[in-house]
């Protein structure tokens, strides 16, 4: 099944990153958003209070973001291509799932702005709250457990996957 990123969030992700760096006089540079990017939650939270040198638990940073992305989520818009990509592939009986690190939560937000479209997905995966998804991207975890909820489950040469870090 192909994936890509649809709802274009990653700007979203880096300005609500950079809202609570720029309190601590840091910065959010590319080459340390390149190092979270794909990491589920709590270890997403961990390298960026490490990588930053933040003053914050876990806890902290996690309950100030998560504010931040409530209130930028909900505006997320579609990727060029991405609708007309989906429509296609749903059309012509391609089986299609999203594979996500984000919790159920932030998914939700992030796609509420166009539920029609994404209820053409057969199934959805939200790695940070999925019992099954051990490790984060860019290990193939999450892909195998949404390729696996397929019937029959697809071999993995009709898996694709594109994302930033591999």
């Amino acid at each position: 099944s192909p994936a890509c990123l649809l709802p274009d969030t990653e700007r979203l992700y880096t300005e609500a990153t950079q809202t609570i760096a720029q309190r601590f006089g840091k910065d959010y540079t590319w080459d340390v958003k390149v190092r979270v990017m794909g990491a589920t939650g709590k270890d997403s939270a961990r390298m960026v209070i490490d990588l930053l040198q933040l003053p914050l638990t876990t806890e902290q940073y996690l309950d100030e973001i998560d504010v931040l992305y409530a209130r930028l989520f909900p505006t997320a818009q579609l990727m060029p291509g991405a609708e007309k990509l989906v429509r296609h592939l749903h059309r012509h009986g391609v089986p299609i799932a999203i594979a996500t690190s984000s919790k159920q939560e932030s998914y939700m937000l992030k796609t509420s702005l166009h539920r029609e479209l994404f209820g053409l997905f057969h199934h959805v995966v939200c790695a940070s709250n999925h019992p099954d998804v051990q490790r984060g991207k860019p290990f193939p975890d999450i892909f195998l457990v949404a390729a696996s909820k397929f019937e029959p489950a697809p071999e993995p040469s009709q898996v694709r996957w594109m994302h930033a870090r591999g």
